[in-house]
């Protein structure tokens, strides 16, 4: 399956030989990322170090990829100076009106799962009674008191991928005027690893303290509410699964919805979608590497969110088995809603009958491609089919 267009694969070939000795430019490329970051938010980086240099271990890794090509360079050079744009910007409106730090984020609901188990179906079926609000697109990735031109930078980067990688959108649907998950703000976790492996970062990764992440998360829906009605955010990232502890720490009043699928059938998705998204990146896809990244991540995030919620009230944490929102979505999410205290009517109604109607026929995947097989997974996560079997 052609997964990337053959012009953009033409531009890679001709021109990734210009980023040779990538290695050594890493320094000056980050204090020119910095120095954007300033000029357009009319800002400083002074006091935000730590961002500032765990951004130099993501290009840092990306400079590492083997077959690493052109656009995912520039790609990963042009993410660095927008997450350090948007971590100035939200610094700077704080300072300037302190009363934003005041906005209570009260009772968010916060989607989480291990990837490609309907989490975004979920959030943007919860975004739609009036009473809530989940973060679009856009607005994460360039958080502000007004839209500005922030909308069309959003639109650029969304069409850009639909051109270079058209069967992206069989797999994930993206768009700048709907909610999307919140590793827009976080700077870091698995969300980079769909689009590249670079070596070294999952390990890293695993080790930080996401603590201040969830922090500038919750600095940042303080940013989007500031002067706007008030809301119950709807939140959503597979992310979080491995964050559980960061997360409830910046919002200990939310209400977790954990989203559950036969985990064999989730991990093929997922290495699909990975091989899909790296070949914009990477000239050397390995789908057997992609495979067991994988699973190792599923085994360490289930784990990890298994150890949090015994910590949490019984009720913080509500299970979703994926049936609840495919074949028997129409039974069962009206009870979820109830269960949340959120309205069902009819246009949560018609919204579920068109997210049914629109759910991706064309995505195809084999667990076998990467180098894996049910046994293996369902070992490999045996405590987790144990407890939530029943749920799969």
């Amino acid at each position: 399956m052609e997964r990337v267009s053959p012009w953009l694969k033409a531009v890679n070939s001709v021109l990734t030989p210009a980023i040779a000795g990538r290695r050594k430019k890493i320094d000056r490329l980050l204090d020119r990322a910095v120095r954007e970051a300033e000029h357009r938010t009319g800002s400083t980086a002074h006091g935000e170090e730590a961002f500032v240099e765990d951004m130099r271990v993501l290009l840092a890794g990306y400079a590492d990829i083997d077959g690493l090509t052109l656009t995912g360079w520039v790609g990963v050079q042009q993410e660095v100076t927008d997450r350090l744009e948007n971590r100035l910007r939200i610094r700077k409106l704080h300072a300037l009106s302190p009363e934003i730090a005041d906005e209570p984020i009260s009772r968010p609901i916060v989607v989480t799962g291990v990837p490609r188990t309907g989490t975004t179906m979920l959030q943007r079926l919860l975004a739609v009674p009036a009473t809530h609000r989940s973060p679009l697109m856009h607005e994460l990735m360039h958080a502000d008191l007004a839209h500005a031109d922030h909308v069309r930078r959003a639109e650029r980067a969304t069409d850009f991928l639909g051109r270079a990688v058209p069967t992206f959108g069989a797999v994930y649907d993206m768009h700048p005027q709907k909610p999307d998950a919140d590793v827009w703000v976080l700077p870091h976790g698995i969300g980079h690893l769909v689009r590249a492996q670079p070596p070294g970062y999952v390990q890293w990764m695993l080790e930080r303290d996401y603590t201040p992440d969830y922090r500038y998360l919750k600095q940042t829906l303080q940013v989007l509410q500031h002067g706007r009605p008030r809301h119950r955010w709807v939140l959503r990232a597979p992310a979080h699964l491995w964050n559980l502890g960061a997360l409830i720490k910046a919002f200990p009043d939310a209400q977790i919805l954990w989203t559950h699928r036969d985990p064999a059938t989730a991990l093929a998705s997922l290495c699909s979608m990975t091989e899909t998204a790296t070949g914009m990146n990477s000239a050397h896809t390995d789908p057997a590497e992609i495979g067991r990244t994988w699973l190792g991540l599923f085994v360490t995030g289930i784990e990890r969110a298994r150890a949090a919620r015994e910590r949490l009230p019984a009720y913080a944490v509500v299970d979703v088995p994926y049936r609840d929102l495919t074949d028997d979505a129409r039974e069962r999410l009206p009870q979820l809603f109830d269960h949340l205290g959120a309205p069902w009517g009819r246009a949560q109604a018609d919204a579920l009958d068109a997210a049914l109607a629109s759910r991706p026929t064309e995505h195809k995947y084999d667990l076998a491609r990467y180098g894996l097989n049910e046994g293996e997974v369902d070992r490999a996560l045996a405590d987790y089919k144990r407890a939530y079997g029943a749920l799969l």
